[in-house]
């Protein structure tokens, strides 16, 4: 909530999170527009990196998270510096899973092994179900 108030501020956080309507924001309400940034960075992420994240996460993660959970708290259309901040967020997001950003310190997820021809070697079990296996029934 910290990070969201920095970005944001209060006067704001409080107008998006306060569903309640008791003047101060609802820390329920903003951890599930954080968690749903979470499932969505993660979403980006997880063919590249280790998912979830470490805890805490590398400051531009979070700030990924902020932008997209803010976006998420406006739920009558967000003002256009935040749709263009959530924009911003989502295209560095396909940089980071495409490997055109990298995540300092984040641990990857291992390349697929090539040979020397370029191609990519994968294993298998024997078919249960072959031709020879199947001959008189089909």
């Amino acid at each position: 909530m910290d990070d969201l108030i920095a970005r944001a501020g209060e006067a704001e956080i409080r107008q998006i999170a306060d569903r309640d309507r008791d003047g101060t924001p609802d820390p329920e309400v903003i951890a599930a527009a954080i968690a749903d940034a979470a499932e969505v960075i993660d979403g980006y992420l997880r063919g590249r990196y280790v998912t979830p994240l470490s805890d805490p996460p590398p400051a531009m993660v979070r700030g990924w998270a902020v932008s997209i959970a803010r976006y998420r708290l406006h739920r009558n259309g967000p003002p256009e510096h935040v749709a263009t901040d959530y924009r911003d967020a989502l295209k560095q997001l396909v940089d980071a899973s495409a490997g055109r950003l990298v995540l300092a310190g984040v641990d990857g997820v291992a390349a697929p092994v090539a040979d020397a021809a370029g191609g990519v070697h994968a294993a298998s079990d024997e078919p249960v179900f072959t031709g020879r296996a199947l001959d008189g029934w089909l």
